[in-house]
């Protein structure tokens, strides 16, 4: 029996996304197939790289060709389109971007983000990292930088590299390390511009945007300028922390951004001598924005000293000694399925939007 188009449409359609709970076929999903000779070509509307759930029904997909013939070769493509929100004037080749936000300082948003950035870049994806927090860039402290920003000859920025991943930060326009960066609003508003479209970020499949806590000028210019996929929101157990970090979070929900989750920072002091876990600062303040908001806690974060010790290897999800670094790793890939669901969601719906139109009203008698 030869396998045709239509007959590994019908075998797809046994391929069921996890979170979204429908087969692949009907989500919309498959973009294109092309049988030629012993290869088997199929264009997939995915948009998250090295994401383990996308990676998981990749191999779904091969697995049914080679059930029909193990003979086959598979090729397998990701194509994003206009279903994904992808922009073709701002950042045009920025498949993803990812705010991390807070809604005050102090809780180790900063962490969070370069960890996340250096996660993903090790996963193997094209990372770049945007230090938006203009009035305490520290992006550049947690993601050791020898090499200032080049200059094309267009003038635009080309971001120097922390291993792979790409950086920019307001800490390289500074004379010195300690110098404030004393701007007003409409000031800071600029240098955002100037990041998102005089930067040279190349092809990235996520921009990680480390942005300022709060809900002040740089966020809001961020969610004006550019479709954002989705934001991480980092909090602490502690009251105050938690209350701020609700109003960070609806700020996000009324600007039609999804969120991602939570990571709840801070969450258990780690003793490093006995393993012990302690509560300094409350316990489940992440998980009761969670359950209030029906949003994901992504991570509990603890509170251990490698996340200050100069001397472990930063960023801590590429340290394999450190303990901290199973929850990095797991937070990480949370996120990147995360993107894969909004995505995927995103594409669904157009696809159930495109078939309710193409359906005739039957006519009143």
């Amino acid at each position: 029996m030869t396998l045709t188009e239509d007959t590994l449409r019908t075998r797809l359609a046994d391929v069921v996304d996890p979170t979204l709970e429908e087969d692949i076929v009907s989500l919309g999903l498959i973009n294109d197939i092309a049988i030629d000779d012993d290869t088997v070509r199929i264009s997939l509307a995915f948009n998250s790289p090295y994401a383990p759930i996308e990676m998981t029904l990749g191999n779904r997909i091969r697995e049914v060709i080679a059930d029909f013939d193990d003979d086959l070769e598979v090729d397998l493509r990701a194509h994003a389109g206009e279903a994904q929100g992808f922009d073709e004037e701002i950042l045009p080749r920025v498949k993803n971007v990812i705010a991390v936000t807070s809604g005050k300082g102090g809780v180790g948003k900063t962490t969070v983000a370069a960890n996340l950035a250096a996660g993903l870049e090790k996963m193997g994806a094209r990372v770049g990292i945007l230090d938006a927090d203009i009035h305490g860039p520290n992006v550049p402290r947690i993601l050791p930088i020898e090499d200032e920003p080049g200059v094309t000859p267009n003038e635009e920025l080309v971001p120097p590299r922390s291993d792979g991943v790409r950086v920019m930060s307001m800490g390289f326009l500074t004379r010195n390390a300690d110098d404030p960066a004393i701007l007003r609003g409409p000031m800071v508003n600029n240098i955002m511009t100037q990041f998102l479209q005089e930067v040279e970020w190349g092809v990235l499949d996520y921009l990680i945007v480390d942005l300022p806590p709060g809900t002040g000028d740089a966020s809001l210019n961020l969610l004006q300028m550019m479709p954002v996929t989705g934001a991480v929101i980092v909090t602490t157990p502690q009251q105050m922390a938690v209350d701020d970090t609700r109003k960070g979070l609806r700020m996000f929900q009324e600007h039609d951004t999804p969120i991602l989750g939570i990571v709840e920072n801070m969450s258990t002091f780690q003793c490093p001598s006995c393993d012990d876990e302690h509560d300094l600062f409350g316990r489940d303040g992440g998980a009761n924005i969670s359950a209030d908001y029906a949003v994901e806690l992504l991570a509990k974060l603890p509170l251990h000293p490698d996340f200050g010790d100069e001397e472990a290897e930063i960023p801590l999800v590429k340290d394999t000694d450190s303990p901290v670094q199973p929850s990095m790793q797991q937070l990480v890939e949370r996120v990147a399925d995360r993107i894969g669901t909004v995505n995927r969601r995103r594409v669904a719906d157009a696809t159930s939007e495109e078939t309710a139109e193409s359906v005739p009203l039957e006519s009143e008698n």
